[in-house]
């Protein structure tokens, strides 16, 4: 056991206008051990920053993700999300073997065979999007009028939302995501008119089913007609934001770099470089714990920091550049262990088909404003842009 003093650093660990991730990710780095912090409750929190820690925080059994245990880092609202003690299915929280039963049953929803079956759907959405733009003038704002759209109806064509009823999805998964263009009224609305709707959805799908993933897991008796709601609310939640971060931060940085514009490899890269969901996978260690030497007593929080893990020096060469071209592609983007994101195989082809549509339609693409102007958000759980000024 390490007998180094553990570092003790202030909360929070993102500062508004600094860049990111943030310099002091990798002075964390080099501290022998771990870091401590302390929330504004006064909880104790450790903050993993090397690549291997994360991993093996990630599929420790003796650190939890479940925020009903003493402890937990509950670092941020939910956006107006209740969590599984209020909707049966909000599976996000809960630990083996509770949750693999969930897992297991979506799973072939998402595998590589089923999204690739999804191509044809994603690239007429993107299409569509992109055709609404181009009518509307020569600029955009490029999250609001496709990052975020187009995530939200390629997720209501894998529910099988009617597409009479997609306007009325997008919208309120829009309120429900926009945190700095809604109030906290506005997205307890939108839950739950969201949650009314998925209920009236799944009723009618069990008596009329059709070719989409609801049908499908109601023929499949997998899931308890209860648990629906929280676990296709919790699929829209994961998948919509993330997805519409990374797909802004990605034209950002092709723009920037436009030797990269046409390869897919630039998918990864980007995953791996703006790591959004960096404060994501909360933990809370349920019986003392090792990680690095370093005692995490149980009831103790711990903060895997993925963009830490993900610019590590030991894990990836050079990796503050962007390098589309680099050989690893071991990057935690996407969690680690039993929790790693559903969805990855999904959000990996929405960024190619938006990326390779986008710079291919209107190839005179650029920034409205210089990118330091840009409005960066990264006060949150999730890193990304409230908006993104194009012309072309």
């Amino acid at each position: 056991m390490g007998t180094t003093e553990p570092r003790v650093v202030d909360f929070p660990l993102r500062r508004p206008g600094e860049p990111f991730p943030p310099p002091r990710y990798e002075d964390y780095r080099h501290h022998e051990g771990l870091v401590v912090s302390h929330l504004p409750n006064g909880n104790k929190v450790w903050l993993v920053t090397r690549h291997e820690d994360v991993r093996a925080v990630l599929t420790n059994k003796k650190i939890s993700s479940n925020p009903d245990h003493k402890g937990f880092p509950n670092i941020s609202d939910t956006m107006g999300v209740p969590r599984q003690e209020q909707i049966p299915g909000w599976f996000v929280g809960l630990d083996s073997p509770e949750h693999d039963r969930f897992r297991k049953a979506l799973i072939p929803e998402f595998t590589v065979r089923r999204v690739r079956q999804m191509r044809p759907a994603i690239e007429r959405t993107v299409e569509e999007r992109i055709d609404a733009m181009l009518a509307a003038g020569d600029h955009a704002d490029l999250v609001a009028d496709f990052a975020l759209p187009v995530p939200s109806l390629v997720i209501s064509t894998l529910l099988g939302v009617p597409p009479v009823d997609r306007d009325f999805f997008e919208s309120r998964t829009r309120t429900l995501v926009a945190i700095r263009a809604s109030t906290d009224r506005q997205r307890d609305t939108a839950t739950k008119e969201l949650l009314r709707y998925i209920n009236r959805l799944v009723a009618i799908k069990e008596k009329w089913p059709g070719d989409d993933l609801i049908s499908r897991l109601l023929a499949s008796g997998t899931l308890a007609a209860n648990e629906m709601s929280g676990v296709l609310m919790l699929l829209l939640i994961a998948g919509h934001e993330t997805t519409a971060n990374n797909i802004a931060l990605g034209v950002v940085t092709l723009l920037l770099n436009p030797e990269w514009v046409g390869d897919d490899r630039a998918v990864e890269e980007t995953l791996r470089f703006h790591s959004v969901a960096d404060l994501v996978s909360l933990r809370v260690a349920v019986e003392d714990v090792e990680v690095s030497g370093q005692l995490i007593k149980a009831g103790e929080g711990i903060i895997p920091l993925v963009a830490a893990a993900n610019h590590d020096a030991e894990a990836f060469a050079c990796p503050h550049a962007f390098d589309p071209a680099r050989t690893e592609r071991h990057h935690v983007a996407f969690g680690y262990g039993v929790h790693q994101c559903l969805g990855q195989n999904l959000v990996r082809v929405e960024m190619e088909i938006a990326y390779r549509k986008l710079f291919e339609r209107i190839p005179g693409l650029r920034l409205a404003v210089p990118v330091e102007d840009l409005p960066f958000k990264h006060d949150g759980v999730l890193c990304g842009l409230h908006e993104l000024p194009v012309r072309w």
